[in-house]
């Protein structure tokens, strides 16, 4: 038992999924801070306002503090951003482009009725029975 639970810690998915969760608090507390230190001063300087944190009003005895929402949402949005320009974009033109590579010299093909997988040669589809010319 403790050795099947050795192999269970030890698993190579159990370790890549712990670091990747790791990495994305790290990344998280990252972009939290560059958002406060950098990004809300910048456009609270171009509005006017010191720091978006200290906005806030009262109603009724509660106190609303806003500025802290529009931090969050400056963090969210430029998440985001980030995320998709240097993530997703990426790996999607990546992607595109293997997806256009010319395919190694197979010994199959599409069927011309189906589209299952037929070897080259084949004059009829083991699938479908549909007839096939063969290719050269």
């Amino acid at each position: 038992m403790l050795r099947d639970f050795r192999k269970f810690l030890i698993n190579g998915d159990l370790v890549t999924a712990a670091v990747g969760l790791v990495m994305a608090l790290v990344l998280a507390a990252l972009t939290k801070a560059l958002v406060a230190d950098l990004l809300t001063p910048l456009i609270a300087a171009i509005i006017g306002k010191p720091s978006f944190g200290a906005l806030s009003f009262t109603i009724n005895g509660s106190h609303f503090l806003y500025g802290d929402f529009i931090n969050n949402l400056i963090t969210f949005v430029s998440t985001g951003a980030a995320v998709f320009f240097v993530i997703v974009r990426p790996y999607n033109r990546l992607k595109e482009r293997l997806r256009r590579a010319p395919q190694e010299d197979s010994d199959v093909r599409p069927c011309s009725e189906c589209l299952s997988e037929i070897p080259k040669q084949a004059t009829r589809c083991a699938y479908c029975t549909a007839v096939q010319t063969p290719l050269p």
